[in-house]
């Protein structure tokens, strides 16, 4: 049975938070790949910054062309509408039957996930990984036995280091002028320089 992880967000960029948070959940747990899914028209946010999904996608390839266990998965976008994560999960057992699906997020999210469109069904078909930011730990683990309890699903901390970068972060630096290296690769930043990306 192929174990799979599913790293899904606007990455609006990617950065090396989502790299390593990707990392961390193969060597934990012994995943045989990672999903790398951008997601199309997210219910919770709205994508800013002017950067089109082509874009976004390019950056993605970039930051994993080096890491084949990384792979690029363009499922959310070939989907019209609102993306919600229990139509995602439904589509890809469907298509494997003998994938295990970890759903890779973090603390915010979870805290969040009662809010998502059928939690039970999620974690149903998906064990959780979740990476705490400076999260109180205990609220965090009375929060997963909460829904484990409730929903009888599978939830796991996930022993990422904290590396507090977002991609609001980026976009606001370079809107300002400001340098972006060290946050994401190279690649990356020479596509969003290409590009005139996230100028304004």
């Amino acid at each position: 049975m192929q174990k799979i992880g599913i790293l899904g967000g606007t990455f609006n960029p990617i950065h090396f938070g989502h790299l390593i948070l990707g990392q961390s959940a193969k060597e934990e747990f012994g995943l045989d790949k990672i999903l790398v899914m951008p997601t199309k028209n997210p219910a919770y946010k709205t994508i800013s910054g002017g950067v089109t999904e082509h874009d976004r996608t390019e950056m993605i390839r970039l930051a994993i062309e080096d890491y084949p266990y990384f792979q690029f998965s363009g499922l959310e976008l070939q989907r019209e509408g609102t993306t919600y994560t229990v139509d995602t999960l439904k589509e890809l057992t469907k298509q494997n039957f003998d994938g295990k699906y970890y759903f890779i997020m973090g603390a915010d999210s979870l805290y969040q996930i009662e809010t998502w469109k059928d939690p039970d069904q999620i974690l149903a078909m998906a064990d959780i990984l979740v990476a705490s930011r400076n999260d109180s730990r205990s609220a965090l683990d009375a929060q997963i036995d909460y829904l484990e309890h409730k929903y009888s699903g599978k939830i796991y901390h996930l022993g990422s280091p904290s590396m507090e970068i977002s991609s609001h972060e980026i976009r606001m630096k370079k809107a300002a002028g400001q340098s972006i290296h060290f946050f994401l690769p190279e690649k990356v930043i020479d596509y969003i320089e290409r590009n005139d990306l996230y100028e304004h």
